[in-house]
């Protein structure tokens, strides 16, 4: 298996496609399966809505960086 988050449903999730934020196991689960915190998961829920894929992407996005990026992070820091 490869090393991208399998979208399985955590086991308090019945379809597989919604995050509730609500139910602390789902939100624990979550966040440890798109390796992120649980506040981050609430965050992008508020931001994009419950679709696991659309968290998923709008987490990858906010983490996504070029090397230019990274260089220019690297100097402002």
């Amino acid at each position: 298996m490869s090393e991208e988050a399998s979208f399985a449903a955590p086991p308090n999730d019945a379809d597989g496609e919604r995050i509730d934020i609500a139910d602390p196991a789902q939100l624990k689960s979550w966040a440890d399966k798109l390796s992120t915190t649980e506040e981050q998961i609430r965050q992008a829920v508020t931001a994009v809505g419950a679709s696991a894929s659309d968290v998923e992407l709008h987490l990858k996005g906010s983490r996504a960086t070029t090397s230019a990026e990274q260089t220019q992070r690297t100097r402002t820091s």
